[in-house]
């Protein structure tokens, strides 16, 4: 049977998912899916390879819910699956996915992630469960304490090995495989298998089965991939209020190199008007939740994040992704694209960069198998034309770090300076010049809902100077003037 033709009922999964997903709406399994549920519903150790955004959340979910619907001889109180992810993002969305596709095996499903206080997770763990989302750290601390019982386990599911790999991960995920049952089907779903991913595939899978769908060079056929070059962070910031204005955005997610850079921003564009938050690691997970639920309803429309969101939202208004800065490896730039054009949708993806950041450019094609051309807005040309890429890549000289992450207000002081002067409707008044605005320099600045948002939740606190005014300082200013006037959110 070919792939086209396939149909979950056709997968032999047990009924109450199938209801599952017929209320869900889903008909035909994606490719990945297709080929990683037989083989592991006929019990084999699994390696999988898929892009982002191809349903491999699913791929593992459906099978390993399909050995729930067969009762355990054991009556213990621990987890019969579980599922390691590299974030807390990821974790809620597995978490989600099972609850949403076991609600008639009554499932029961705990997620254990950093973050989150201690004495809550206990209780949980305490309580009878079926499956287990967590992240490395976080359970190998509960497992320290001997809080969880592992002697019913029967599936091990590691997703996104890869980034796991990247984040340090790995010992700690030796330590936990040791100290689970020999006796156990593990599946490993990496966004590539080759290197260090493979070797240690080797030592945790036995005689797996290898499936590769939608290698990393394959184009993103419904994402339209844009490159600007700009000659300076003013300049940056008037492509940026651009964009975001446009009629064709409906979400947007920024990506910034740090998180205080996503601080920054994130206040900056709410002064300037638009309904803005921030996602980062220093951020509690009740936060971060939160800010997530609100993109989920539209009550975010761009979110100023880090590469800690790269991977597991999964949001289909998100029309435009836009790399305010590179990131660091190439690779992380096809999870960030992969935002956007999600579920068939199309969507953009803008990046930033100067000239310095083209040896960058040119690892991320090399990288992707896929040049991404320079683009030019009428109105927003930058002085200096955009350098070759069509040769070797060149390092930058002098050791000096490519590009450069947002400085915080005072760099739009005086607005972008190119050719063109008339480069906004209303001068003076835009994200990149709005300084000018007189008393506007401190709208916003520690009165936004993000800034709240993380002093409420226990956040770090960020007192550096930006705009020459202290976050805390504006902090103080902005909870006295609540005190008097209504505020609004964006």
């Amino acid at each position: 049977m070919s792939l086209e033709n396939t149909s979950f009922e056709s997968l032999n999964l047990d009924p109450s998912i199938l209801r599952a997903l017929q209320e869900a709406g889903y008909v035909n399994p994606t490719p990945i899916q297709a080929q990683a549920i037989p083989e592991v519903l006929a019990g084999h150790d699994l390696m999988a390879s898929a892009q982002t955004g191809t349903g491999k959340t699913a791929a593992f979910t459906l099978p390993a819910l399909n050995l729930l619907a067969t009762p355990h001889p054991s009556k213990s109180r621990g987890p019969r699956i579980l599922v390691l992810t590299p974030t807390r993002e990821l974790a809620g969305q597995v978490n989600d996915a099972a609850r949403k596709y076991g609600k008639f095996i009554r499932a029961r499903t705990v997620s254990i992630v950093g973050g989150m206080p201690y004495p809550l997770q206990n209780k949980l763990l305490s309580q009878p469960l079926d499956i287990l989302v967590a992240t490395p750290g976080r359970l190998l601390d509960h497992m320290e304490r001997g809080r969880i019982d592992m002697s019913r386990l029967q599936m091990l599911i590691l997703d996104e090995a890869d980034r796991m790999l990247d984040m340090g991960f790995m010992p700690d995920v030796e330590r936990i495989c040791n100290a689970l049952p020999a006796e156990r089907q593990t599946l490993l779903f990496s966004a590539t298998l080759d290197g260090n991913i493979g070797n240690i595939a080797r030592q945790i899978l036995r005689n797996p089965k290898t499936i590769q769908v939608a290698a990393q060079k394959e184009k993103h056929a419904n994402i339209e991939q844009r490159l600007h070059f700009v000659d300076d962070m003013n300049h940056k910031n008037k492509l940026l209020e651009h964009l975001l204005i446009g009629a064709e955005v409906n979400q947007a997610i920024v990506f910034t190199s740090t998180k205080r850079h996503a601080d920054l921003l994130a206040e900056d564009l709410y002064a300037a008007g638009h309904k803005t938050a921030a996602l980062h690691g220093d951020m509690t997970q009740g936060a971060r939740n939160r800010t997530l639920t609100k993109l989920r309803h539209g009550d975010v429309r761009v979110l100023v994040a880090t590469d800690v969101a790269a991977r597991g939202i999964d949001v289909h208004g998100i029309t435009h992704v836009i790399n305010y800065d590179l990131p660091k490896f190439a690779e992380d730039y096809v999870h960030r694209i992969g935002r956007t054009g999600r579920a068939g949708n199309m969507g953009i993806a803008v990046s930033f960069a100067s000239h310095a950041d083209r040896y960058q450019v040119r690892k991320i094609e090399q990288f992707t198998g896929q040049r991404i051309e320079p683009t030019v807005i009428e109105g927003f040309e930058p002085k200096r034309p955009a350098p070759r890429m069509d040769g070797p890549g060149e390092r930058p000289r002098s050791g000096k770090k490519p590009g450069g992450g947002y400085k915080g207000r005072s760099q739009g002081a005086q607005g972008y300076r190119g050719d063109n002067q008339n480069r906004s409707a209303n001068p003076g008044q835009s994200f990149g010049d709005r300084n000018a605005a007189g008393n506007r320099q401190d709208a916003g600045r520690g009165n936004g809902p993000f800034s709240a948002q993380k002093r409420n939740e226990g956040g770090r606190s960020n007192s550096a100077t930006a705009g020459g005014v202290s976050v805390k300082t504006a902090a103080k200013a902005a909870r006295l003037d609540a005190t008097r006037r209504p505020r609004t959110f964006g």
